[in-house]
């Protein structure tokens, strides 16, 4: 992966962080023996069975089943994607984090003070929109508040060629600098000038609050009407959500987000107290945005003007969604009358009736058949049958059993097929449950599980590089996890599972992990040498019946009879 963080800064960033004093600011924790405990985060209980490990800075929760490290708790409870908790982590500990070079698409880092500079224009917008008149009245007349327009932070680029290149680009490379993050503009000429002129400013912010790039919109009669930031090595659009941030900030857990066109869509709601709106911005609504909200929220709506672009936007993001949704969340559609927007509507028939349309809103299965049943004549064959392939290529996308099974029920009874028919479509187009039976404890399992929960017992661990030739299920885990504490002695549980984040083997490693051996801790070392001499054994049994066949087919080497002469002994004094 390009730009990758280095696996040694991660292990370090976990060993600078303890994660019971990382929960516990966050969710206060009471000690339970060796142990910590809690009511957990992540679903409501009335009696503790979250638990977090020192030792093993390690946290489960025995009743939902979340478990992790710092890093996981933090894209948890934080709802961060991966390398932003990495980011967080390391901003407690006030470390920069290093990037290793790779191949493969690369966004250029932020420099040092990218943000600050952001920040400075944003700052000298809403002063300006103070001192601009006709820009604060405009807004007035659009019934926007000051307070409003403080909250997000709302200003105004003066119609100058030059008021941000004059206020922050006194050298070569500060000019070069609002350049590449596009505040300012360069012509052929080599003529600087600034990008946003005579606009209303709308600042973005990223889930750190941090201005990445700005929406401008025209007060008069200009074109366009509205002026995004291009892409900068701050600011990609297809992965950003205008008034996220705000929405975040304006209540603890975001239970429902509204998706709108538009940035004073998202203020003008705002303004009557529907603070959980946000807009894509000036693209259509992409995966990226989708993945970003279900981790965030249960329940997205899709609000959108009712004309033909309203129901193509629709539909689109209805595709982006569909791969998305997991078992738990809920996407759904408004479409508004036409010549309004949720700006415009809500002004009109205030907070209350608005929130009734979201009420009535269209399910995701009411809006994705009649989508596909518009163009089709289900009276026909034909029309049935495009019905059945299309519906059955959308549907296959969606990771949740639930709604695959009710979805199919659906299109079944459309296209007038038998429930014994609809079950068999239904397990051709079955994704692999993501609940499979308990897991087994074989002596394989058993070695790698107290291997992982106690890392100081790859110090008595026999080192035996034959074994990487056995058949053996898990022989190669295992080998690999004592390599890589033999190389990092001092790697807790949490850094070791670390390692596998991301691998085909994090699952069962985790539950590895997590697996309660019941065993004395003072019976741990015999326990753990038992059984790897019992996997020892498996390999030597192996071993003899492969020598034995070649015996009797008389293809042994000198050095193979004497192998095959000790196992015998070996076996029969057992």
């Amino acid at each position: 992966m390009a730009g990758q963080i280095p696996r040694h800064f991660i292990d370090d960033l976990l060993a600078r962080t303890d994660i019971v004093e990382l929960i516990d600011h966050r969710v206060p924790l009471k000690k339970a023996g060796k142990n910590y405990q809690a009511c957990c985060p992540f679903h409501n209980e009335k009696s503790p069975s979250f638990t977090v490990s020192s030792d093993k800075q390690f946290y489960h929760c025995f009743g939902c089943g979340a478990h992790g490290n710092a890093i996981s708790f933090m894209m948890a409870y934080e709802q961060l994607e991966f390398v932003e908790a990495i980011e967080e982590l390391a901003k407690q500990h006030h470390l920069e984090i290093p990037r290793e070079q790779g191949s493969g698409k690369q966004y250029p880092q932020a420099q040092a003070d990218d943000y600050s500079q952001m920040q400075k224009a944003a700052d000298l917008y809403q002063q300006q929109l103070k001192q601009q008149v006709h820009a604060a009245t405009y807004l007035q007349k659009r019934g926007i508040s000051e307070a409003t327009a403080t909250k997000y932070s709302i200003g105004y680029a003066p119609d100058s060629w030059d008021f941000v290149l004059k206020q922050l680009g006194a050298s070569r490379s500060a000019r070069d600098q609002l350049f590449e993050i596009k505040l300012i503009s360069r012509n052929d000429q080599g003529r600087e000038y600034d990008f946003f002129r005579d606009r209303l400013m709308f600042p973005i912010r990223d889930k750190r609050g941090r201005v990445i790039g700005f929406g401008g919109r025209v007060i008069g009669e200009g074109t366009p009407k509205y002026l995004n930031s291009p892409e900068t090595r701050l600011f990609h659009k297809g992965r950003e959500l205008y008034g996220l941030y705000e929405a975040r900030q304006s209540q603890d857990r975001l239970s429902r987000v509204l998706i709108v066109e538009g940035y004073m869509d998202v203020v003008g709601l705002a303004e009557q107290g529907i603070s959980f709106a946000v807009a894509c911005l000036g693209t259509a609504t992409t995966p990226d945005h989708m993945h970003t909200l279900f981790r965030l929220t249960s329940t997205v709506t899709c609000c959108y003007d009712g004309d033909r672009a309203g129901r193509d936007a629709a539909w689109r993001a209805l595709q982006s969604a569909l791969p998305h949704l997991k078992d738990g969340v809920e996407l759904n559609f408004v479409f508004l009358p036409d010549g309004e927007d949720p700006d415009s509507l809500v002004q009109k028939e205030g907070k209350e009736t608005f929130l009734k349309r979201l009420e009535q809103a269209m399910p995701l299965g009411q809006y994705l058949f009649d989508h596909l049943a518009k163009e089709l004549d289900l009276n026909s064959d034909a029309g049935k049958s495009a019905l059945w392939v299309k519906g059955n290529e959308l549907i296959k996308q969606i990771p949740s059993e639930f709604y695959r099974d009710a979805l199919f029920e659906t299109l079944g009874s459309l296209v007038g097929k038998s429930s014994q028919q609809n079950t068999t479509a239904r397990g051709q187009n079955k994704v692999q449950s993501k609940a499979p039976a308990a897991t087994k404890i074989t002596p394989m399992r058993r070695a790698i599980a107290l291997l992982l929960q106690y890392p100081a017992l790859a110090k008595v661990m026999p080192l035996a590089p034959e074994l990487a030739e056995a058949n053996l299920p898990g022989i190669q885990l295992l080998l690999t996890v004592q390599n890589t504490l033999l190389a990092q002695p001092e790697l807790t549980t949490a850094q070791l599972l670390e390692h596998w984040r991301d691998t085909p083997e994090y699952n069962i490693v985790v539950k590895l992990a997590l697996w309660d051996h019941q065993v004395a801790e003072e019976q741990l070392t015999k326990e753990f040498l038992d059984t790897f001499r019992s996997i020892e054994d498996q390999y030597l049994g192996q071993r003899l019946e492969e020598l034995q066949r070649k015996d009797t087919l008389q293809q042994l080497t000198t050095a193979e009879k004497h192998e095959f002469v000790l196992l015998l002994k070996a076996f029969k004094s057992k």
